[in-house]
């Protein structure tokens, strides 16, 4: 068994309420969203997800340029395919 470790990560008390109360109904947990996203992120080698606006003076624009396009692109289909399926499933 591989050995734990605490991360601890500061930021405003009400972000932190409505991320706990939005996964609660998720039924998941923020400390497994946090550890999902970590995985994903060194599986894939990049984040898991896309970020919207690029300012190479926030972390947000530094990370861009690690990003993977292709990943990218192919999630974006999936997406797509997972609304197509779930619209289909619903209206037929």
């Amino acid at each position: 068994m591989s050995k734990s470790t605490v991360l601890q990560v500061r930021m405003d008390a009400e972000l932190k309420d409505d991320a706990d109360k939005l996964f609660k109904s998720m039924g998941t947990t923020l400390g497994e969203v946090v550890r999902i996203m970590l995985r994903r992120s060194v599986d894939m080698g990049a984040l898991p997800f896309s970020l919207k606006k690029v300012n190479k003076k926030s972390a947000a624009g530094y990370l861009q340029r690690y990003a993977n396009p292709e990943l990218m692109k192919r999630e974006k289909e999936a997406w797509a395919n997972a609304a197509a399926e779930k619209h289909n499933k619903v209206s037929g």
